[in-house]
């Protein structure tokens, strides 16, 4: 059993993805070609916002949108500890420095109401992170923001785009939503990709000159840029997934409720999904007491696990000089007792009972 069947995805749609890729091959406008504009038009329609950028990873739009709001050296971003590396380093390596505040226990989102604390006249930017599907409690984060004078708010969205907070769509929700289209995420290319969200026309304006260099028109340099253009190709591929990705989207929420389900009566602690909002369960998380038991236990059974974080932030070699001494129980908690499911629209019911059969197995 696959931890995420990106083989019966494509399957679905070779005919569409194929085609595609063929259309690229046969133009051979492999860098900015016209599938890059398509895609951005399409993406801003769905997610409800002017502006898409298309970039070349979900860490290149952190960055890039960190660039576009002119960070500096010695500017604090507020972030959550508990989160892949790319959340804090992209601060980091513009000389930044992350100012990590502690998580909820239940949905393992960055906790709204330790924010305002963590702002001192430094605060740059908020950095709030939609784990594992689930848009975190952005509208509150947004008033924090708009109290301090207008900070700037990021979305890292890498993991929730497709879900819905409030009626609207992640990546559409504040300053800038930034997203990855990294394999494995709800909307995945075929390699590296990403984008930026904004209703920002000069936040927009910046983006796009960063991505190509810092160039408003060909060897015409007004800013510092970075290589950081989606492939046409990739950008492709995402176009012939687009369609289908209203359904991949109705398959998750269905095939967590089914998951939330099989797990009411087990000793383990699913991860809570707010009443205002849905979760697209980019990876299914729960948390356990004994998790190597229970990881052993279903590697036996032929399930596949996997532990999305291990370790938080502030504890990282990288990182630890701005954990400041400082503990973040409810991350370090949560990096003790996660552990992540298979989860894939294509995974079918009877794989999904194979994986609670060997979860209760292994906790009875």
């Amino acid at each position: 059993m696959p931890f995420i069947d990106l083989k019966a995805q494509y399957a679905a749609l070779k005919t569409e993805i194929d085609a595609r890729i063929q259309r690229v091959l046969d133009h051979g406008q492999y860098i900015m070609g016209p599938e890059v504009k398509e895609l951005e038009t399409a993406l801003a329609a769905y997610v409800g916002v002017k502006h898409c950028i298309t970039v070349s990873s979900g860490t290149e739009a952190l960055l890039i949108a960190l660039m576009a709001l002119d960070l500096k050296p010695g500017d604090e971003v507020i972030t959550t500890p508990f989160t892949f590396a790319a959340t804090a380093e992209v601060i980091v390596l513009l000389g930044g420095v992350p100012v990590f505040v502690d998580i909820e226990p239940d949905t393992c989102n960055i906790d709204a109401r330790l924010i305002e604390t963590a702002i001192t006249p430094r605060t740059r930017a908020i950095m709030p992170v939609s784990l594992y599907g689930q848009v975190c409690d952005i509208d509150e984060i947004n008033a924090i923001a708009a109290r301090h004078g207008g900070i700037p708010v990021i979305e890292d969205a890498a993991q929730s785009f497709g879900a819905s907070y409030k009626g609207k769509k992640s990546c559409g929700l504040s300053t800038f939503g930034a997203t990855s289209f990294f394999p494995s995420k709800p909307l995945g290319c075929y390699g590296d990709g990403g984008a930026l969200f904004t209703n920002d026309d000069a936040l927009a304006q910046a983006a796009r000159e960063i991505r190509v260099h810092g160039q408003c028109q060909r060897y015409t340099h007004t800013r510092l840029g970075v290589g950081g253009r989606m492939d046409t190709l990739q950008c492709a591929v995402v176009l012939a997934k687009l369609p289908r990705f209203d359904w991949e989207i109705e398959q998750r929420l269905r095939l967590g409720d089914r998951y939330q389900a099989g797990l009411a009566d087990l000793p383990v602690q699913p991860l809570a999904v707010r009443d205002d909002r849905n979760c697209v369960w980019a990876q299914f998380t729960l948390q356990v007491d004994d998790r190597p038991a229970l990881q052993a236990a279903l590697t036996a059974a032929g399930i596949p696990t996997a532990i999305h974080y291990p370790k938080p932030m502030h504890l990282q070699p990288a990182y630890a000089q701005f954990g400041q001494g400082r503990s973040f129980p409810r991350a370090e908690a949560a990096a003790q007792r996660v552990i992540s499911l298979p989860m894939s629209p294509d995974l079918s019911e009877a794989q999904q009972d194979q994986v609670l059969a060997a979860l209760r197995l292994a906790l009875a």
